[in-house]
């Protein structure tokens, strides 16, 4: 069989003849549950920015796997918790938002922190917003680092308050258990088509996967000088002549003292920023970069509108 056949038989539903399956699987969970680390490692391929910090992601951002005859979809969500500012509420707003979507949702729960008040705040919300006809499976993650008696009980706790379709342990880090679950969900997705060629891994647009890049940078680097309020811009993308592209992006923080610390001493901390940026930003995009990047005050940028929009949220109206 020459490759063009065996293609086109994967694209028509697989060499066993099965029917193509696709859907979308939204990963939900409270703040570091691992969401984006499951993303990524369901993938393939980094498409979540991963760091310590809660909240790191934004916006929902899609990932593409492929499970034999089934084309997955995975929408890395927001953490739900409970909102106190503006921005809050967009993040959980948009979490929620891509749940409502899915034709399956994945809870992920943190094993070592268990029933926390974000997970408990999910629970309800799922109580309150589960359609019968979407599925709901939970996925207790970092079970590597938890004792099976305790995994058990925290389990059965967890099926006590939502009716879930299946259970499943998993390791997002190491890798443990995520062969079941991709198999399970590449086979409860619904019959279709595909959405995407099957060599695309994620739908973000450049200009969005590129700031969200630096943004990771930058609080790996900040982490705990860092204030929350800051944000990253990606403002010109110009492809070279000679095959490189020229990217300005914007960091954007709320008060001068905080631009200080981004900056840093002699500008120190920018320039590391950039190095690392550009680096991992040349290897995705397989071509030289070169990244500028510009500090700026913009007081009270989280009651702005239009960083809602340039970021990929809804601004939520109301105080």
């Amino acid at each position: 069989m020459d490759q063009g056949t065996e293609n086109k038989q994967d694209r028509e539903g697989g060499r066993d003849g099965a029917a193509h399956r696709c859907g979308f699987v939204a990963l939900i969970g409270a703040p570091n549950a691992g969401k984006s680390t499951l993303l990524n490692s369901f993938v393939g391929s980094k498409v979540a920015i991963v760091t310590h910090k809660v909240q790191t992601t934004r916006v929902p951002l899609r990932g593409i796997a492929i499970e034999g005859p089934a084309q997955l979809i995975f929408v890395d969500t927001p953490g739900i918790f409970e909102p106190k500012r503006r921005l809050d509420r967009a993040m959980v707003g948009a979490a929620w938002e891509g749940a409502q979507d899915a034709d399956i949702l994945v809870l992920l729960v943190d094993a070592l922190t268990g029933i926390s008040e974000e997970v408990g705040l999910i629970l309800k919300g799922l109580n309150k917003h589960a359609s019968n006809r979407r599925q709901v499976i939970l996925a207790l993650n970092k079970v590597d680092a938890v004792e099976k008696e305790k995994l058990l009980d925290l389990a059965q706790s967890l099926n006590k308050e939502f009716s879930f379709a299946e259970t499943f342990m998993i390791s997002a880090l190491k890798g443990d258990g995520l062969t079941e679950l991709r198999t399970y969900l590449g086979a409860h997705v619904p019959e279709g088509p595909w959405l995407y060629p099957e060599d695309q891994i994620t739908d973000a647009p450049l200009r969005l996967a590129a700031s969200e890049l630096t943004r990771e940078k930058l609080y790996l680097r900040l982490h705990q000088e860092l204030p929350y309020a800051s944000t990253v811009e990606t403002v010109d993308w110009r492809e070279q002549k000679d095959g490189s592209v020229r990217i300005e992006q914007v960091i954007y923080v709320e008060r001068q003292s905080q631009r200080k610390i981004v900056l840093g001493k002699g500008g120190k901390a920018i320039k590391q920023i950039s190095m690392e940026a550009r680096k991992e930003l040349a290897d995705i995009l397989e071509r030289p970069v070169h990244l500028f990047l510009f500090v700026k005050v913009r007081e009270k940028w989280g009651e702005d509108p239009e960083r809602y929009s340039m970021i990929g949220l809804d601004y939520p109206k109301g105080d």
